[in-house]
């Protein structure tokens, strides 16, 4: 039974604990550190199991730039090592809004995997309202479409534990019958 406590309080910790981050080193996440990322993205639950999801990892600084003209958080694209571009594969479509949601779901899991591994990551999602020029700048079909950007690699400062304020729960409970 403490073990599973235990196991528990460490997973309700690292999702307390995980944190925007928007400022990186040029530490470079390895290949193994991405793909752990990917895989916790490949296992989100999907309507059917039709696992819409796509992804293109960019490391090339010249293709970030690019993608960093596309949005006003050009910044934050430009400093991180490792953009995670997710995109809806709209010939797997199921249902499109749970599909979304599905997609949503992986980029949690995606998120939350990360922090486990020490490294820092962002979810963008402002640059969607230029996701079709994105897609041309990774020469991918029409098929795709962008869902969000995630930059990732080791933050500049430790992850402090400073609380951001949550609504209290009794505030986002509408009904407990």
């Amino acid at each position: 039974m403490n073990t599973k406590k235990n196991w528990l309080n460490q997973q309700q910790q690292l999702i307390c604990e995980r944190r925007s981050v928007r400022h990186f080193s040029d530490r470079q996440p390895t290949k193994e550190q991405i793909d752990a990322i990917l895989e916790a993205g490949r296992w989100a639950p999907s309507g059917l199991n039709n696992q819409p999801w796509r992804f293109a990892i960019i490391r090339e600084p010249e293709l970030q730039s690019s993608i960093a003209g596309l949005t006003k958080y050009h910044r934050v694209i430009n400093e991180a090592p490792v953009l995670i571009s997710v995109f809806l594969d709209k010939d797997m479509l199921y249902h499109r809004e749970k599909d979304i949601q599905s997609i949503g779901a992986a980029l949690q899991n995606m998120l939350l995997m990360a922090h486990s591994l020490g490294l820092g990551a962002v979810w963008l999602g402002e640059i969607l309202k230029n996701g079709e020029q994105v897609c041309k700048l990774l020469e991918l079909p029409s098929r795709y479409e962008l869902m969000a950007v995630i930059a990732t690699g080791y933050p500049t400062e430790p992850h402090k534990n400073q609380e951001k304020g949550r609504k209290p729960l009794e505030e986002l409970v509408l009904l407990r019958r």
